[in-house]
């Protein structure tokens, strides 16, 4: 078992959220005439619980402020259950502070109040709030129970703070709670998401009994943490056990499937959403429309989109970042204005998905504008928001107001945010300003594998070779390698890799005899090899003989061997595509006349004709 921790006081909830909490709302001066008066107390209170849980339903704030108002001038609010059921009221309203109130005017209170504001603050995520009441309620003497533990340890996984969940933990343990399923399924849901997988199966093998929760919670954990195919074993023994999952379980298998690019497997679980009437949920259709997005299929995206009648943030961000990777810019910007039109607040995924559409179409005066709009919704623009405007400003050749951006940033520039203004040098063979760049990230101290091959590729670009061998020794002294270009296709239930220059698939032989031939063709219609793109220090042959045999070069050819000349060629790929096979694929499509999508680690290419979606931009 986890060692107990104990429960410490927390940060000021109030330092968390500075805005003043607002009072409940003015009760109206008549208030109907609900009652007779001449009734019984008993019945009165009765009929009044009763009201407020049907009005609690039906979500009628109206109905619910004349309600209390009777409640006030009857004197039955002195009455713990009814606390509850005003608290409950408001939390559902969210009007969270205005529970608060209500608790903080209860005369007596009992675990079922306590109970009703900390539920109220996690459900409206307020978990600083919610978890600061639970240590005020222990302090008081009053035991959590079954239906406090899980509000407390969805404030902690909100909060991503383990360390407070752990301590909840130790409290359940002490009092016998963490055998109980709903206690203990939310301890699991709690570490998962705090990303301590470990420690989250081990809550759930040792827990007597299990639910959805449990079970959702620890196949999220595993998506989470890219652990895949523990996520989907352990989906298909819930399956076998015939656990009724809900829209979360399904939303997370969904999320394994995108991830992966397991279209078919994506397919057949799309299949159990609608037989089990779940198609329809807004979590699980934004997972859908991850799914056929990374999957290439952007035309059942849409269609999801549109077949689903109650859309939450998720969907629209969902479907905005889908058009954006997918080239439908114009498409993303009409998303965004139908969103705010229906009322929906954007956050700063849906600011951060609309300036990644300005960024690969070269938008760079509609991606000032969204920035700056940001402010106007309230949202301080983060590092991630920067390195998108960075890598606007640089892919659009802007590169002196780039780095003037990076240098005016209110926040120190991350790692993201100069490999942007790295990549911006690259395209723009800025070769000297990029290895500039790179001094300046170097002094910066130790810095992800990642940027450390943008470094060295930037100083071996700029012929500083000596500086580039350097960045080339700290990864091997880290123990870190470059990461392989690896692309893969899907056929049926398998995947088929391929890495530059592969030998080992069982059908190299015809896949280099089609490249060779296609390489013909190509040669015919004008193809001339850029070898620019092969940085090492070989012969222009070896150059010619390792950029002809790049791994999405195999993977199209073994598609072009293999499936029907009516199916369209989708490969995926972990890197960015090189300029060169950029430039091949658009004829390998005029030559062959197949539709080829090719996802890398950026956007899809769609080459049709001779021509690619991105416009040669990307």
């Amino acid at each position: 078992m986890l060692r107990p921790l104990p429960i410490t006081p927390l940060q000021d909830p109030t330092e968390q959220y500075p805005h003043p909490s607002p009072s409940l709302p003015p009760v109206p001066k008549h208030s109907p005439n609900l009652f007779n008066h001449h009734s019984s107390f008993e019945l009165n209170y009765r009929n009044v619980c009763n009201l407020l849980l049907s009005i609690t339903r039906s979500r009628s704030l109206p109905k619910g402020l004349q309600l209390h108002a009777h409640i006030v001038k009857s004197g039955i609010q002195t009455i713990p259950l009814v606390s509850h059921h005003l608290i409950n009221f408001y939390s559902k309203s969210q009007l969270p502070f205005c529970s608060r109130q209500v608790f903080d005017e209860a005369p007596r209170k009992s675990a079922t109040t306590w109970s009703s504001i900390i539920s109220a603050f996690a459900q409206n995520e307020f978990p600083w709030q919610a978890v600061e009441y639970f240590r005020r309620m222990v302090s008081g003497c009053v035991l959590p129970d079954d239906h406090i533990f899980p509000s407390a340890t969805k404030a902690c996984a909100i909060l991503g703070r383990c360390d407070v969940g752990r301590s909840v933990h130790s409290l359940a343990v002490k009092t016998g709670f963490d055998v109980d399923v709903f206690v203990g399924s939310s301890l699991v849901d709690m570490y998962a998401k705090c990303g301590e997988v470990r420690d989250a199966r081990q809550m759930f093998d040792e827990m007597p009994e299990r639910n959805v929760v449990s079970w959702s919670g620890m196949i999220y954990g595993y998506a989470q943490m890219g652990e895949d195919e523990e996520a989907l074993v352990l989906f298909k023994q819930a399956l076998l056990g015939d656990l009724d999952v809900n829209d979360f379980t399904f939303s997370s298998v969904l999320r394994v499937c995108s991830n992966s690019t397991l279209l078919e497997l994506g397919k057949q679980i799309h299949g159990l959403c609608f037989k089990t009437n779940y198609d329809s949920s807004s979590f699980v259709g934004s997972s859908l429309i991850s799914l056929y997005s990374k999957c290439g299929v952007i035309e059942e995206a849409y269609q999801v989109f549109g077949e689903i009648p109650v859309k939450n943030l998720g969907m629209w961000n969902a479907m905005t970042i889908a058009c954006a990777q997918h080239s439908h810019t114009q498409k993303a910007f009409q998303l965004f204005k139908q969103m705010e039109s229906c009322g929906m607040k954007p956050n700063f995924i849906s600011f951060l998905s609309i300036l990644y559409a300005c960024s690969h179409a070269g938008l760079v005066r509609e991606g000032e504008y969204y920035f700056e709009l940001m402010k106007k919704y309230g949202i301080e623009p983060g590092h991630q928001h920067y390195s998108s405007m960075v890598d606007l400003l640089g892919r659009a050749g802007k590169l002196d107001d780039a780095l003037s951006l990076v240098n005016k940033m209110p926040i120190p520039p991350t790692q993201s945010v100069w490999g942007a203004f790295l990549t911006g040098c690259r395209i723009h063979n800025k070769t000297e300003l990029a290895a500039l760049a790179a001094d300046r990230v170097l002094e910066l101290g130790s810095v992800s594998s990642g940027l450390q091959v943008l470094l060295s590729n930037a100083y071996a670009a700029a012929g500083r070779y000596e500086e580039a061998a350097k960045a080339r020794k700290m990864l091997r002294d880290q123990g870190v390698k470059k990461e392989t270009g690896l692309s893969w296709v899907e056929e049926g239930n398998r995947v088929h890799t391929f890495t530059s220059g592969d030998q080992s698939h069982a059908k190299a032989k015809e896949i280099y005899q089609k490249l060779d031939k296609l390489g013909e063709e190509m040669e015919r219609a004008g193809y001339v090899a850029d070898t620019s793109f092969v940085l090492q220090e070989v012969d222009r042959e070896e150059k010619n003989r390792t950029i002809r045999y790049h791994s999405e070069r195999l993977a199209i050819a073994f598609c072009l061997i293999t499936f029907p000349p009516e199916r369209p060629i989708r490969v995926m790929k972990n890197l960015r595509v090189c300029g060169d096979c950029h430039s091949a694929i658009k004829l390998m499509s005029k030559c062959t006349g197949r539709a080829i999508i090719v996802r890398d680690n950026n956007r899809f290419h769609r080459f049709e004709d001779g021509k690619c979606s991105c416009g040669d931009y990307w």
